[in-house]
């Protein structure tokens, strides 16, 4: 009689047994390790925004964009007058979209109206706003939302629910500041 090679039932089933263990243990860990790299990326983000309305502050008079797409797009009256056409922007199409972007639902709120002197600054000029993003699905997505505004102030939330923020300006008591 030819004794037949290969696995038992028994020797299949172990490895199919120890492959769930494997996958059970490691799955989780990759969900956490997404959801961390999600809320990193938003952070990055809330400090581009930051930064490039600093930049932009300072190109504009000393006032702020009422609308995130005149960090994208300057030139024209409506945002930086006599900005020249092939200078860089302020920020990639990709964030003054305000879309869904790394798990986040992304918005921006203006502060307060400005009367322009407009040969210097823009008629789209504020003297504050908030950049606000909330996860598209708490626990998967992200966790944490979070919020900036002209103070630099970056703060979140530990629920998820949403940062709040009056004309233009984080209400700090409805989250905690990031460290």
């Amino acid at each position: 009689m030819k004794k037949q090679k290969g696995f038992t039932l028994i020797e299949l089933l172990i490895v199919v047994a120890i492959i769930g263990i494997i996958a059970a243990i490691a799955i989780p860990s990759l969900l956490r390790a997404r959801v961390s790299a999600n809320e990193s990326a938003t952070i990055g983000d809330i400090r581009t925004v930051i930064s490039s309305q600093a930049a932009y502050q300072s190109a504009n008079g000393g006032w702020y964009s009422s609308t995130i797409t005149c960090l994208n797009l300057p030139t024209g009256g409506t945002c930086i007058p006599n900005y020249p056409a092939n200078a860089p922007t302020f920020v990639d199409a990709a964030i003054a979209s305000l879309a869904s972007k790394s798990g986040y639902n992304r918005s921006f709120q203006s502060g307060g109206t400005i009367t322009a002197n407009t040969s210097v600054t823009g008629t789209n000029s504020t003297t504050s706003y908030a950049y606000l993003t909330v996860p598209s699905n708490v626990g998967q997505t992200g966790v944490r939302a979070f919020g900036g505004d002209a103070s630099g102030v970056i703060c979140f939330t530990p629920n998820g629910a949403a940062v709040t923020s009056a004309s233009g300006v984080l209400t700090l008591t409805s989250c905690s500041i990031l460290q």
